[in-house]
């Protein structure tokens, strides 16, 4: 990956979390109400996962190269999983303590850290598939 790419990643990352701070804590009354559920799921649960999901893999793009070793490409996830789940307990934190216009909710967090899981889960695989090319 070229410099170029390496900066336009992280610019990208940055983008990324100031729009989940964003959604996180917007007043959005005026928005038009949508399906409340999807196959029995919250829409909400879901659009926790989707906002997620993208942090590990945009963390990988912004941050790593491709690990030598099989440990190093494990303590990166392990480091960006954790990273992330901080950043989903602080939202969901913030929420319930900072704001009046939302509110704090655990199967929020619970959304959040499957997508952060599932989404880690598979830049270790793309990682070590990586290494087992070199």
């Amino acid at each position: 990956m070229t410099r170029g790419q390496k900066i336009a990643f992280q610019v990208i990352f940055y983008l990324y979390l100031a729009a989940v701070l964003f959604l996180c804590f917007g007043h959005f009354e005026s928005v038009p109400s949508v399906k409340l559920s999807l196959w029995g799921i919250p829409m909400d649960k879901i659009v926790h996962f989707v906002m997620f999901f993208p942090f590990p893999i945009l963390a990988f793009l912004a941050f790593d190269q491709y690990s030598k070793t099989v440990s190093a490409a494990l303590i990166f996830v392990l480091v960006t999983l954790a990273l992330g789940v901080l950043l989903a307990i602080g939202t969901e934190w913030g929420q319930a303590h900072l704001t009046t216009h939302r509110s704090g909710d655990p199967k929020d967090l619970v959304s959040d850290c499957l997508a952060l899981g599932l989404s880690s889960g598979l830049v270790f695989i793309w990682d070590i598939c990586k290494l087992k090319r070199k």
